[in-house]
C-alpha cells in the first residue's frame, strides 16, 4: 500500500475576479521527497504556495497534509497543521529590528514559547549548520550581504526541525557562486532533517540541484510531472522550452514594443 502523501492538492482552483491563477491543480508530495514546482513569472507558483499554507482560501477543490483535509481549517486546527512547516522565504523576509539569532529563533520564542535562552541555543546550533558564526549571531540583518541573509532565513526554516519546508524562490537576486551554495545547503539541511520539501523557482541550476522530482505549472495546470532526471526528456514542448530559456516556442511572452 502506497504511502498516504505529505502534501496533495486535488483539483485546486483560485481566481481573482476574471484572471483564473489555478485552474484544477493536482499534486502530490511524498513523505521525504523534495519537489520543486518550476514555472514563469505570474504562472501561479506563488499562489498555489499560499494556498497550501493556508494564507489564502481556494475557490474549489481539497488540500490534505498527512491525509487530513486542511482547506478551510483556522483557530487551533490551523495552528497545529502549522506546526510542521518551516519557511525559507523569497526576500528572506527578516526582521530589521532583530538581531540575527532572534530572527532565527522568533518562532521558537513566538510560537513554541520557548524561553529566549533555551531558543538562542538553537538558533547559534541552526546557524552553525548554515555555515555563520557567532558573531554573525549579533549582527542585524542590514549589516549581512544578501547570501547572508539567505542563510539566516534557512536556519530561522529548520530551527524547530519542521516536517514540511517550503522554499520560496530560494535563490532570486544571488550569483551563480552563492545561489550554488545556497542549494547545497538547502539539500545538506533537508537530509539531515528528513524533511519533505516544496519549492518554488525559476532558476533552472537550482531545480536540478535540490529536486528529487518537478512539476512545471504553465496558466494554472501542472503540464509536466517527474523524476528530476528525467527534465531534459519530457517531450513536452513547452517544458523544454522553458528549462533551456528559449524565446521562440509555445510560450510566448507579452512584450510592448514602442
Amino acid at each position: 500500500m502506497a504511502a498516504t502523501p505529505k502534501i496533495e492538492l486535488k483539483s485546486v482552483h483560485k481566481s481573482f475576479g476574471p484572471k483564473t491563477v489555478l485552474d484544477g491543480v493536482n499534486l502530490r508530495v511524498r513523505p521525504g521527497e523534495s519537489l520543486v514546482v518550476i514555472g514563469g513569472s505570474g504562472t501561479g507558483k506563488s499562489v498555489m504556495l499560499k494556498c497550501i499554507l493556508g494564507l489564502m482560501y481556494p475557490d474549489k477543490g481539497k488540500i490534505f497534509i498527512d491525509g487530513e483535509d486542511t482547506t478551510r481549517i483556522s483557530g487551533r486546527a490551523r495552528e497545529q497543521a502549522m506546526r510542521k512547516f518551516g519557511m525559507l522565504f523569497q526576500g528572506a523576509a527578516l526582521f530589521d529590528s532583530l538581531p540575527v539569532w532572534e530572527n532565527v529563533a522568533f518562532g521558537l520564542i513566538r510560537g513554541r514559547k520557548l524561553r529566549r535562552g533555551e531558543a538562542k541555543d538553537i538558533a547559534m546550533d541552526k546557524l552553525a549548520k548554515v555555515g555563520l558564526s557567532e558573531d554573525v549571531a549579533m549582527l542585524s540583518p542590514a549589516e549581512l550581504s544578501g547570501g547572508m541573509q539567505k542563510r539566516v532565513g534557512l536556519a530561522r526554516a529548520i530551527a524547530a526541525d519542521p516536517e514540511i519546508i517550503f522554499f520560496d524562490e530560494p535563490t532570486t537576486g544571488l550569483d551563480p557562486i552563492m545561489a550554488d551554495v545556497i542549494n547545497e545547503l538547502i539539500v545538506d539541511s533537508v537530509r539531515d532533517l528528513g524533511a519533505t520539501t516544496l519549492s518554488i523557482t525559476h532558476d533552472m541550476a537550482s531545480a536540478r540541484k535540490i529536486a528529487d522530482h518537478i512539476a512545471m505549472l504553465y496558466k494554472g495546470h501542472i503540464i509536466w510531472s517527474g523524476p528530476a532526471e528525467d527534465i531534459d526528456q519530457t517531450g513536452n514542448e513547452y517544458v523544454d522550452q522553458f528549462i533551456h530559456g528559449r524565446a521562440e516556442g509555445p510560450i510566448q511572452m507579452e512584450v510592448r514594443r514602442p
